[in-house]
């Protein structure tokens, strides 16, 4: 096999986006016979050079696709490895099959739906600005909500990297106590529902991920895991193949 662009060839092997990939390689965490990369464009033959990422053996690129969702408690952050020790998602399923790595992010204080594969290409078009895919959260809050909010959150509200906007938002339980909100994102930003209602002083008790794309929080206890159906596979590659 030709050499190919080795955060092509890291993608392929299910390690993640190529833009994930190529991060990897940025922070020196892959070697090429036993040498540290630390730029691109960087290459390899995958057949005949010994890749490594963090020490450890590329997996084999013939390896089966893995699809789990897993219900994520919170204080568990979303990862494949964190540098100060912290519980990730990957010590959910730690030791049962192939190398998977998270599609996308949800704050280690969220809990809920998140997805792992070892589909990097999956993965890139999941993740990637361009593509829309919701995502739905329930999100409880103390006491009452006005209910301007509900329209301001849709307008959209100025975060630091920009106007943030909810696509849809509806309220599922009103009190004076204790409200829940289901609020529909199709941007990604980084704990982004607790930052849009910080604007408007909404305390947030819980936020629960509940729907991502097609693909619905069902099944699986708070912790655990279970494979994709294929069912849901199949409606998952209708949206990358639709946008």
């Amino acid at each position: 096999m030709a050499r190919e662009r080795l955060q092509k060839v890291l993608s392929a092997a299910g390690l993640g986006s190529r833009r994930a990939c190529e991060q990897m390689i940025l922070d020196g965490r892959v070697a090429v016979n036993g040498e540290l990369v630390h730029a691109i464009p960087a290459f390899a033959d995958p057949q005949t050079d010994r890749i490594q990422l963090d020490g450890r053996k590329l997996p084999r690129l013939n390896q089966p696709r893995v699809y789990l969702l897993v219900n994520k408690p919170a204080g568990v952050v979303s990862s494949a490895k964190d540098p100060t020790g912290r519980k990730t998602v990957l010590d959910l399923i730690e030791g049962r099959g192939p190398r998977v790595y998270p599609v996308g992010r949800l704050d280690k204080d969220s809990q809920g739906l998140i997805l792992l594969t070892n589909d990097g290409e999956l993965t890139k078009h999941l993740t990637h600005p361009r593509h829309v895919v919701e995502r739905v959260y329930e999100v409880e809050v103390e006491g009452a909500v006005d209910g301007t909010v509900v329209e301001k959150l849709i307008r959209g509200v100025w975060l630091a990297e920009g106007k943030a906007r909810a696509k849809h938002v509806k309220f599922l339980r009103k009190g004076q106590n204790r409200s829940v909100m289901e609020i529909t994102l199709t941007e990604n930003k980084n704990r982004q529902v607790r930052r849009m209602l910080a604007k408007f002083s909404v305390p947030v008790k819980r936020v629960t991920r509940v729907r991502f794309g097609p693909i619905v929080l069902t099944g699986v206890k708070t912790g655990h895991y279970r494979p994709l159906t294929k069912r849901e596979l199949t409606e998952l590659k209708i949206l990358v193949n639709s946008g």
